[in-house]
């Protein structure tokens, strides 16, 4: 399974989920310009052909007897997968595998992970703009380093890296959103580099409101995934600032220390610990693959 510009074996790992329209197009045209990768398409519990057609194209079909989500379908590919480079995409056909050589060329000058960034124009509504948006902002100002997007499925990476943080990964669709920031928290460098996407074939597996809610928690995740310090320590600011103002104008007003500021105060040293200690794990998470 060699590819050029280097030796390494590759493997094309497709999470999907009634994807039968789309899915053995897409399997044809990676084997057509990977010949000597290995394509392997999990099916998360479809209820149409999508694991008949793409075995039918000549994917290997790990199936799922019921849906556990897309970051599992990833992991469950990622496992089975021999290459040692990993390349990721969406069943769904916005993704053209010819888009690969850009990422494995970029690979190659060492990175540990290359992401396929889509362009504002490719995003499927005004308000997933301005999500993802927002999660790309958020996630460059705790890391430092400009990221353009945070939340794409199409990428390549180093298998070995990869699969030591196949724990970490969520089963749902946040999984892009959580191997990012394990590799930079590792000190894996991660080069994003913008793709074309073309408009998904078949119905969206996304609902705007319960996604909505999930997006938001990603939001949080993806802070106290990379530096807990930088959510918890502002905040324990915020009550220490407040606890110690209604204090002095208790004191003058009333001339006595108010239940209010010792509840604030106190607040602020039990969040301030918490984070001390969600540092701490932090880094003992990451440390196996620092």
């Amino acid at each position: 399974m060699s590819r050029e510009p280097g030796t390494d074996s590759l493997s094309i790992v497709i999470p999907a989920k009634n994807e039968a329209a789309a899915i053995g197009g897409l399997v044809a045209r990676a084997r057509a310009e990977f010949p000597n990768a290995e394509v392997i398409v999990v099916d998360d519990g479809s209820t149409d052909e999508t694991a008949e057609v793409a075995g039918n194209a000549g994917a290997v079909v790990v199936k799922h007897r019921e849906s556990l989500g897309n970051g599992a379908a990833v992991k469950n590919g990622a496992r089975a997968a021999r290459g040692d480079i990993l390349a990721l995409m969406d069943g769904d056909g916005q993704h053209d595998p010819r888009e690969f050589r850009k990422l494995l060329a970029k690979l190659d000058e060492g990175y540990g992970m290359v992401v396929g960034a889509r362009d504002p124009g490719s995003h499927a509504s005004f308000g997933r703009l301005l999500a993802n948006g927002f999660y790309n902002k958020l996630a460059s100002r705790l890391t430092g380093s400009r990221i353009l997007d945070l939340t794409s499925g199409f990428r390549v990476a180093r298998a070995k890296v990869f699969k030591d943080f196949l724990y970490l990964l969520p089963n749902g669709f946040s999984y892009p959103t959580t191997i990012t920031m394990a590799f930079m928290r590792s000190g894996h460098p991660v080069r994003f580099e913008t793709v074309n996407v073309d408009q998904r074939e078949g119905k969206s597996h996304i609902r705007p409101l319960r996604d909505g809610i999930r997006f938001l928690l990603i939001i949080f995740k993806v802070a106290t995934l990379y530096a807990p310090l930088k959510i918890f320590l502002p905040t324990s600011a915020f009550f220490m600032v407040t606890g110690l103002g209604w204090y002095g104008y208790t004191f003058v007003s009333l001339g006595r220390f108010t239940n209010m500021s010792a509840l604030l105060l106190s607040a602020s040293v039990i969040v301030f610990l918490i984070g001390l200690i969600s540092e701490q794990i932090t880094a003992l998470t990451y440390s196996k693959s620092g």
